[in-house]
């Protein structure tokens, strides 16, 4: 949800074309299925299209060509830091809550994997709210001439 989110605020503000959005996930368990359909139902009904997501794992070998890899939790950024190599890749991992402004006690965003469509559909606004505060910050940077542009895994 997070990366549909992004693209489409990336695309609305005119900025698509200076990101390279994608998502992945630590574990291998679902790589190459759609979207959870409780996950592709709650984008819809907030005028999201989910439809073409596909699972993939995420590859440490990324780091090097990424500016940010987002987070959605502490055991995903945990995961995400012990498979980088460097510092400097590990200091890219970054909890998606924590760019929002005023950022909130809770930085996870949880899993509703487990739980009803009413929980997709508030996860979903957790993830909306940190999408436009994490653009917010990035907009300023990515409106001036750049040579290539950043690229972001969320995961």
């Amino acid at each position: 949800m997070a990366e549909v989110v992004l693209r489409a605020l990336a695309t609305h503000a005119g900025l698509a074309g200076r990101l390279a959005i994608s998502s992945a996930g630590t574990g291998d368990w679902h790589v190459g299925e759609q979207a959870d359909p409780r996950a592709v139902e709650a984008l819809r009904a907030h005028g999201y299209d989910g439809s073409t997501h596909r699972a993939r794992q995420f590859d440490p070998d990324w780091f090097d060509d990424l500016d940010l890899v987002v987070a959605l939790d502490r055991s995903h950024e945990r995961i995400l830091r012990n498979w980088a190599t460097t510092e400097t890749d590990r200091s890219k991992v970054q909890l998606l809550r924590s760019f929002e402004v005023p950022r909130p006690d809770a930085l996870d965003v949880p899993d509703p994997y487990y739980s009803d469509r009413a929980f997709f559909a508030a996860v979903l606004g957790m993830i909306e709210r940190a999408d436009r505060s994490l653009l917010a910050q990035l907009a300023p940077a990515l409106r001036q001439p750049a040579q290539s542009p950043p690229s972001l895994r969320q995961g």
